[in-house]
């Protein structure tokens, strides 16, 4: 059972995590993610792409080639598009291994149990598709900055901060192959865009010398066909959605049967 306080605590978070993100420096970042999201998403192709994000309105999947893109949403908010689908990243109302394409944006940050968001994002994966993961990477400024300062002032400081080798041993145990990596924005958390201009040169320096050191990370896995790590089976009583059959997004010309 739930505890009635934790929930209460981590939607209060969740809250100020999206709020935040409309901020300056928050803005800042969710810039630099898009740009790296979309390094990979071109290159991902299929039938059906989930997004699951920390705020269902943040347009992250845009430059996705394919056609057919659902938003999940966990909670009751104006300005959801007709994409959206309201219900709990840990129980994601569609068929198993009938997604081709899921991205967790700080879903894992904010949850609390990112191992069943996780396991859950797998489940509804097909064999051969791909996850994209992005989340706050500890060993960079912003976590530096967290740990030093104990008490969570700041919405971002209240994520989780997964590190990659927790989050690779959950991808291995559950039948992924991690593909690649990207981590980017090199800049303090701090809030003075004039401030935050003094440390600019270390933006280059950063991606030269500290490539796994970014204030975020993207990781790409891709779920396997064969030698998969079993997960036990569990029993949905909810109603899982069909996902409609459409044309796959690719380059290559399908020739038709004659």
């Amino acid at each position: 059972m739930v505890d009635k306080d934790n929930s209460t605590l981590l939607a209060t978070q969740v809250n100020d995590i999206q709020q935040w993100f409309d901020s300056e420096l928050g803005g800042e970042l969710l810039d630099a993610q898009k740009r790296a999201i979309n390094r990979l998403l071109p290159n991902l192709f299929g039938y059906h792409l989930v997004e699951v994000a920390i705020n269902p309105n943040m347009a992250l999947c845009d430059q996705s080639l394919i056609g057919h893109k659902v938003i999940i949403s966990e909670q009751h908010q104006l300005g959801l598009c007709d994409r959206s689908v309201l219900c709990l990243a840990t129980e994601l109302p569609f068929e198993q291994n009938s997604v081709d394409v899921v991205l967790l944006h700080h879903s894992l940050d904010f949850t609390e149990n990112p191992h069943q968001v996780l396991r859950e994002a797998i489940r509804v994966l097909r064999p051969g598709g791909h996850l994209l993961v992005v989340g706050f990477n500890p060993s960079s400024w912003w976590g530096l900055q967290r740990v030093c300062k104990r008490k969570a002032c700041t919405p971002w400081s209240q994520g989780q901060f997964i590190s990659q080798s927790r989050l690779a041993d959950w991808m291995s145990l559950l039948g992924l192959t991690q593909l690649r990596l990207i981590t980017d924005y090199y800049l303090p958390p701090i809030k003075s865009r004039k401030w935050r201009a003094r440390f600019e040169k270390f933006q280059a320096y950063g991606r030269r010398s500290l490539p796994k050191n970014g204030a975020f990370t993207v990781t790409l896995a891709r779920k396997d066909v064969e030698g998969m790590t079993p997960v036990k089976h569990i029993k949905f009583s909810r109603k899982f959605y069909t996902l409609p059959v459409r044309k796959p997004a690719t380059r290559d010309l399908i020739r038709e049967r004659s």
